[in-house]
C-alpha cells in the first residue's frame, strides 16, 4: 500500500516563525508527502501573506478555537493515510519523516511513532538557558506521526480544554491500547520565545488536573462496569 503523508500546520499570529517551520517540511528527505496544510486560527497578523509565498501549501482560515481545533480542521480538509503536526512556531529535523516513516513501514501493525524534543529560545528571548530541555521525551503533536484510521479511532481533540488537549487525546490513545512507539532521536526543535501556548494560556493550567482527573473517572467505570 502506498502511504500517503499529510502535515498540518495550526497558526496563530506566528508571522515571524512560520515560513522556517514550512521550510522545515519542505526539506524532509522523505519524499511522501501528500500535502501541507496551514491552519490559520484567526491570526491577525500577515500570516496569509507569508503563506501565500508556499505555492505548494495549502491555506485555510478558523475563527480563534485553538490550535486543537484547528488540528481537527486540517485532518478535515486533508486526505493523507499519515497525519502529522507541527506547530508553527517550531521545527523539524531534516530526518523526521524519513526516520518515522521507516519504523511504520517496518511494523505495519504500529499506529503511533513519537520522538524526543530539543528546546531552543528564539533570538532576543532572555530565558535561563539552564532550564532548555535538551534531550525530553516528546509525547507533542510536533513530533507525532500517526496512521489516519488510529486518528480516526481516538477521535478528534477535545477543542474544550485552552492547554493539555493533546495530552487528553495521548491518554485515550493509552486507554485504547493503540501500540505506539518512542524513538531516541530528536526529531523536533521546540522554541521558546515567550507567547508559547503554556505561557499565553498559563491562567488555565488547571486544565491538566481536570484532564487526568477525567481520565481517572473513565477507568472508574470501566471497572465498575
Amino acid at each position: 500500500m502506498h502511504e500517503t503523508v499529510s502535515v498540518i500546520i495550526p497558526s496563530y499570529n506566528c508571522k515571524a516563525f512560520i515560513a522556517e517551520a514550512i521550510e522545515s517540511v519542505l526539506h524532509q528527505a522523505d519524499e511522501q508527502v501528500s500535502e501541507i496544510i496551514v491552519i490559520d486560527d484567526g491570526s491577525q497578523d500577515e500570516t496569509p501573506d507569508i503563506v501565500a509565498k508556499f505555492p505548494n501549501v495549502r491555506y485555510a482560515v478558523q475563527e480563534h478555537a485553538g490550535a486543537g481545533q484547528a488540528r481537527n480542521t486540517g485532518v478535515q480538509l486533508t486526505h493523507g493515510s499519515i497525519i502529522a503536526f507541527l506547530d508553527a512556531d517550531d521545527i523539524w529535523s531534516h530526518h523526521k519523516l524519513s526516520l518515522q516513516l521507516s519504523v511504520m513501514r517496518e511494523n505495519p501493525s504500529l499506529d503511533l511513532v513519537f520522538a524526543h524534543v530539543e528546546e531552543f529560545a528564539s533570538p532576543g528571548v532572555v530565558f535561563d538557558e539552564r532550564k532548555l530541555r535538551k534531550y525530553s521525551p516528546g509525547y507533542v503533536p510536533g513530533t507525532l506521526l500517526v496512521r489516519r484510521t488510529a486518528f480516526e479511532t481516538v477521535g478528534e481533540f477535545d477543542s474544550g480544554w485552552k492547554i493539555g488537549e493533546f495530552v487528553d487525546w495521548y491518554i485515550r490513545a493509552k486507554e485504547l491500547n493503540l501500540k505506539m512507539l518512542l524513538l531516541n532521536e530528536v526529531l523536533l526543535k521546540r522554541r521558546i520565545h515567550g507567547d508559547n501556548v503554556g505561557i499565553r494560556e498559563r491562567q488555565s493550567v488547571g486544565d491538566y488536573a481536570r484532564i487526568l482527573r477525567a481520565a481517572l473517572d473513565r477507568r472508574r467505570t470501566l471497572v465498575a462496569d
